[in-house]
């Protein structure tokens, strides 16, 4: 829970609705902060009246901080700061009495003012470029107080951080043509192959016109560049990737034009490419190791038949499954690798290998079942996991004479645990540990640094348990 939410729902009677307006606000008032030279406070009403407690703070990236202090979470009592007091009551924006160069200004939600926002601004000498963003930044603060900003078309690109002015803006007239553009801005544009200076040109056309991607054309690359609609986009060509972000200016309802935000984002989309060809690389090799691995163990179980020593046909066949085993934790790292893996799959899949050995060792009306979940677990403790629980199973099925065998799976924050249950004739001699036993002891308590126990299950049959680091 973000500390605006704790505090809206500790201190304030705000409704859900009025929650997700000052989420959506927030999500957004970044632009504002930058446009405004200024630090942003928003203050909300308490629930008896009392006074005002700050729930978020934005302070600007075009100027130093005029509130060098933190102020979320600090109380004002009701009459202290006029313009607070007033801005609430009045629902208009209200510029004396909060201290010098602040001014007030109420955030309204569906059905009433729901708190109010305090800019905090920063004293500098004015120019060209302060002159621009004051402007653009009076008529959002005029949107803030009537509702109408952030619009619901209002997003950013879901793979990065919300754009800040630094990055590029753009002011259009109601037409759509530029008015101004600031020097990161023609930059972005000179990225994407534009000769030709920005102001006064359609931005619409200028965009369309830049695009260069297979298909037919996005018709929303021109409505958000045009500041038709209020949005986010994306124009890309050969030489460079462009994100556009539009919200259009109406305060008092007026069609005042559009700004539109720009960033370079050529470096991070070439980056993302790189990965996303590494990563089917890493698949493309995860699905050849699998499928050497079947091979292998093909080849082990057609030798395994050409034996004539019953000792030498089970160990090639053994060795076979384990190779099978370990294929399988591949089989599902070349769906979808990465740092994890659905130890899920991996069991399902084990199982399956079991079910069609069964026969084989006379286990003809087996049951072999999985109960509860691990989830994702590291690759690294995967792979020597599926052994364990291949070997587990197949002495199960070989030994026990079992007509049902379970896998349990369970974990907790620390710690993952498996169970092989089984309700067969038990365990002859605890002290006396096969191969397999003994590979699963290997891999559990000096691979993983983890512990396994062999125990008699009730009412009958055998328990082995297995518990490693999550």
């Amino acid at each position: 829970m973000s500390s605006l939410e704790r505090i809206a729902e500790e201190r304030t009677d705000l409704d859900a609705d009025e929650l997700d307006r000052l989420r959506s606000l927030v999500g957004a008032w970044a632009l504002v902060a930058d446009l405004a030279v200024s630090d942003l406070v928003l203050w909300l009403p308490t629930w008896n009246g009392a006074g005002w407690i700050a729930a978020a703070l934005v302070r600007p990236a075009t100027a130093p901080t005029s509130v060098p202090v933190d102020l979320v979470g600090s109380f004002v009592p009701k009459g202290r700061e006029v313009a607070l007091d007033r801005a609430l009551a009045t629902g208009r924006i209200s510029r004396s009495g909060v201290g010098a160069g602040v001014e007030a200004v109420p955030v309204r939600g569906p059905r009433r003012v729901v708190g109010v926002l305090a800019r905090h601004a920063v004293s500098r000498a004015p120019g060209h470029l302060d002159e621009s963003y004051r402007e653009i930044a009076e008529m959002l603060l005029q949107m803030i107080a009537e509702g109408s900003f952030p619009p619901p078309g209002y997003g950013v690109d879901p793979g990065s951080a919300p754009p800040r002015v630094g990055d590029g803006i753009i002011r259009l007239d109601p037409e759509g043509r530029v008015i101004f553009a600031s020097p990161n801005a023609m930059s972005a544009f000179r990225r994407l192959g534009l000769a030709p200076a920005l102001e006064g040109s359609d931005l619409a056309h200028v965009a369309t016109r830049l695009w260069r991607r297979p298909g037919p054309l996005d018709e929303r690359i021109a409505l958000v560049a045009g500041g038709r609609v209020s949005g986010y986009t994306e124009i890309d060509n050969a030489s460079g990737s462009v994100t556009v972000h539009s919200v259009r200016l109406n305060p008092g309802g007026v069609n005042r034009g559009a700004v539109v935000l720009t960033r370079d984002v050529t470096d991070l989309r070439r980056r993302e490419r790189a990965l996303i060809s590494k990563d089917a690389t890493i698949r493309e090799v995860h699905h050849r190791v699998k499928n050497n691995l079947q091979t292998v163990s093909a080849l082990l179980r057609l030798q395994s038949r050409r034996v004539n020593a019953e000792e030498a046909r089970e160990a090639l066949a053994e060795a076979g499954r384990r190779v099978s085993a370990i294929a399988a934790v591949h089989e599902i790292l070349a769906q979808d690798p990465g740092d994890s893996i659905d130890f899920d799959a991996v069991v399902d899949r084990l199982l399956v290998l079991a079910r069609d050995l069964a026969p084989a060792f006379g286990a003809g009306a087996l049951a072999i079942t999985r109960e509860g979940s691990l989830g994702e677990v590291s690759t690294d403790v995967a792979s020597p996991m599926a052994m364990a629980v291949s070997e587990l199973v197949h002495n199960a099925v070989e030994h026990a004479g079992a007509s049902t065998v379970t896998v349990a799976l369970t974990r907790d924050l620390e710690r993952l645990h498996i169970e092989v249950v089984d309700n067969g004739g038990g365990v002859p001699d605890p002290l006396v540990e096969g191969l397999g036993l003994q590979i699963v002891r290997s891999l559990i308590e000096e691979d993983l640094e983890g512990s396994f126990a062999l125990a008699v299950a009730v009412p009958q049959g055998t328990r082995a348990s297995l518990e490693v680091s999550a």
